[in-house]
């Protein structure tokens, strides 16, 4: 079973610090599987941070001092030049009236999931799925402009620099209103693994960015993506994940949903809900952001979980893994 928490922390505080506390262990033989010293330092963390993104330090700085105040723990909050990590996903906007949606299917390993789904009012309002305590994996912030990432299907490895895309994610809510701001963001910013970005705003403007460590950002007009970055460079990754097919499905899928409704039912059908197979990437949640609602909608096969940005609910859901609901 999965467990996912619905978390309001308004400001980061105690309910932060116990999510923390929870998640820490596994987090942290993640962030030294490869040694200590392969990770950069505190000195070198908080530079990237103040020279990248430094409408986020004040809020580093407070949940760093609520994980303990530890050398360990605020490099890993700072998530700059991470392990390296790999999901599936698929993403997709429906342009139909009255206002865009963005949904996605995250595809991960089940045992590395944080299951958190956050609330927060940090520099502006977010609600998101949390990953590495205060990153994101996708959102909605009160301004309509929403965010999710899936992986770029690329071998590629910053080399000692680049930033966490779940804290990419989570800065972009955090600072921007529009796509066109992300883009200028996305423009600047480095980045440690190639991952690809699906973005929407109230306006309708959408914008598919693949960031890589090694080439210039390039954002598209994309409405769809999985995990290739145009054409198919990781073969066997593209192959275990059938990220080619995926790809095709949401392409039918916006153009023959027809509505909101049945485009966000889509996302819970093969091939876009994956089963844990070989791959080990199974579908462990689907979301669907309504961008002119503030709301995030929730989904797994025969559950459904609606959060909003002015009627967040907390709470628990437990949700069955790797059964598609048509077998």
């Amino acid at each position: 079973m999965l467990t996912f928490e619905a978390i309001e922390q308004l400001e980061p505080g105690a309910r932060w610090a116990k999510l923390f506390e929870a998640h820490w262990p596994r987090y942290r033989a993640w962030f030294l599987q490869e040694g200590e010293a392969a990770r950069p330092s505190y000195a070198a963390s908080l530079r990237a941070l103040q020279e990248h993104m430094p409408e986020l330090v004040p809020t580093y700085e407070r949940v760093c001092a609520l994980a303990g105040g530890g050398d360990l723990e605020a490099r890993f909050l700072a998530m700059w030049a991470p392990p390296s990590y790999l999901s599936g996903c698929s993403q997709a906007v429906w342009q139909g009236a009255p206002a865009p949606v963005l949904a996605r299917n995250y595809d991960y390993a089940p045992e590395r999931l944080e299951g958190s789904i956050l609330h927060t009012r940090w520099v502006q309002p977010v609600i998101g799925s949390g990953d590495c305590a205060w990153g994101l994996l996708d959102g909605v912030n009160g301004a309509g402009l929403a965010v999710s990432l899936a992986f770029g299907g690329r071998k590629v490895v910053g080399c000692g620099c680049g930033f966490g895309v779940p804290l990419v994610v989570r800065y972009l809510l955090e600072t921007c209103e529009t796509t066109e701001q992300a883009r200028a963001t996305l423009r600047r910013l480095p980045y440690h693994l190639a991952h690809t970005l699906t973005i929407v705003d109230l306006g309708g403007d959408v914008c598919t960015a693949y960031l890589s460590p090694d080439r210039e950002v390039e954002l598209t007009v994309a409405v769809t993506a999985t995990n290739h970055q145009g054409g198919v460079e990781w073969h066997d990754h593209a192959r275990a994940t059938m990220s080619v097919e995926r790809h095709g499905a949401l392409e039918r899928l916006v153009t023959e949903a027809g509505s909101a409704d049945r485009f966000v039912e889509g996302f819970l059908v093969p091939p876009l809900f994956v089963t844990d197979g070989n791959s080990r990437l199974g579908t462990l949640y689907t979301v669907a952001y309504h961008v002119g609602e503030g709301r995030a909608e929730f989904r797994w096969p025969g559950l459904r979980w609606d959060q909003s940005l002015g009627a967040f609910s907390e709470g628990v859901r437990t949700a069955g893994l790797a059964r598609s609901p048509v077998g």
